[in-house]
């Protein structure tokens, strides 16, 4: 696992910006969506992560953690891709409950990408090709320690 710290929600956001073109790089050949899980406790960084993934495949428009709607789709405007799912688990207690929303066929669709977050609460209808992603608290106040899995594949890079 690669290990990179962030010291401020502006370089989370940073980081998961920069992390969309490694991601994209190797987004091809896959049956399914491009799933990204995102581990961590409350407050550790996921949903500042995924504002800035999101802002680096073109999002505009404000993301907020989509905990009580469970999931939001944006559109995005890529020729390998049409949708980007932001999903919540945190209020999940079954599987079943996003089974039942149409998370299969959303998993399912290669022209999706999907960030979940609280993704143990789904272990068992994930892809077996996962980018794991994990989130803790650093030693200050806003730093926070990002693991990567597949780093070989999915690296962080300074360059745009």
């Amino acid at each position: 696992m690669k290990i990179y710290q962030t010291y401020s929600s502006d370089e989370t956001r940073i980081f998961g910006d920069k992390l969309v073109s490694g991601v994209m790089s190797h987004a091809s050949g896959r049956k399914g969506a491009v799933v990204l899980a995102l581990y961590g406790d409350l407050g550790s960084g996921k949903t500042t992560f995924a504002q800035g993934f999101l802002r680096g495949l073109g999002v505009r428009q404000r993301v907020n953690s989509p905990t009580f709607v469970i999931f939001k789709r944006f559109k995005i405007h890529d020729s390998r891709f049409k949708n980007i799912y932001h999903i919540d688990c945190y209020r999940i207690k079954k599987a079943k409950e996003l089974v039942d929303l149409g998370i299969k066929e959303i998993l399912a669709e290669p022209k999706n990408i999907v960030l979940i977050e609280w993704p143990e609460r789904l272990r068992r209808i994930l892809p077996k090709e996962v980018i794991k992603i994990y989130f803790k608290y650093g030693k200050k106040e806003n730093e926070r320690i990002i693991g990567l899995r597949d780093t070989n594949m999915y690296e962080y890079t300074d360059k745009k």
